[in-house]
């Protein structure tokens, strides 16, 4: 806090208290890339897929409680991407679907007070904490091919209907032709909250000091593990200058 800033009004207020949150920055390598239909026959004849452009489509966040830790609680989001590439020969453009998933724990407290209020809404004190995930865009790093390999294949993954939908046609979910996968950088914030009233003043954003765990710090992930957590990308900034880091590292990875 600046030694100007001084205190000149206490506000009480009802809102959700943070009761703990982390930030984190993940490098998803070899995801699987469900293609469109429309984009399997260049992903076939292609020597190699350029990455091109990678957009979070949605975050799937559900929270658990753990029964041997009194108070925490794990938070598993399942992101789903809308990824893009060009292909070599004939610069085609081919996207398709990515899923990642990662789980960490946080502290979400207890409560055992019932809440009714006059529009008819009840709250239960000993119900689960909100779980938030705030994200950006992803960074996408890579692009790889594979040819189909004979054997036994898992079944292929459950896509929510809205998911699907947001492509415009059939993504190709089977083992049966060659494979694209890719690799990206994820900025994030994650949080459990809870309904509370408090006294407090403000002075400026609050962000996590802590980093998720487990985190991913692969080798082939060391160029992203550099680029500077985008605070700017998820508070708005006091002046009209930019996050250079993670927009340029963006902009030059994805043309």
């Amino acid at each position: 806090m600046a030694e100007s800033q001084e205190i000149t009004e206490a506000v009480c207020v009802h809102t959700r208290k943070i009761y703990d949150s982390c930030r984190d920055k993940d490098c998803a390598e070899d995801l699987r890339v469900y293609p469109t239909a429309s984009s399997q026959p260049y992903i076939d004849s292609a020597f190699s897929v350029r990455p091109s452009a990678a957009t979070l489509l949605y975050a799937d966040v559900q929270v658990d409680e753990i029964s041997f830790n009194r108070g925490y609680y794990t938070v598993d989001v399942t992101y789903f991407y809308d990824v893009a590439g060009v292909t070599f020969p004939g610069e085609n453009a081919v996207h398709g679907l990515a899923v990642f998933n990662k789980r960490v724990m946080l502290f979400g407290s207890e409560g055992s007070a019932k809440v009714f209020a006059s529009d008819g809404s009840f709250s239960d004190g000993n119900a689960q904490p909100v779980a938030v995930a705030e994200c950006v865009d992803p960074i996408i790093l890579n692009m790889k091919l594979a040819d189909a390999v004979p054997g036994p294949r898992p079944e292929p993954r459950q896509i929510p209907q809205n998911i699907m939908d947001y492509f415009g046609e059939e993504l190709v979910l089977a083992d049966c032709c060659r494979t694209l996968t890719c690799t990206l950088g994820q900025f994030s914030i994650l949080r459990l909250e809870r309904d509370s009233q408090l006294v407090l003043p403000v002075y400026d954003y609050c962000l996590p000091d802590k980093e998720c765990e487990p985190g991913i710090q692969d080798d082939p992930c060391t160029m992203f593990s550099r680029i500077n957590f985008p605070v700017d990308e998820f508070f708005p900034p006091d002046s009209i200058e930019t996050a250079e880091d993670y927009r340029s590292a963006k902009q030059n990875l994805e043309g």
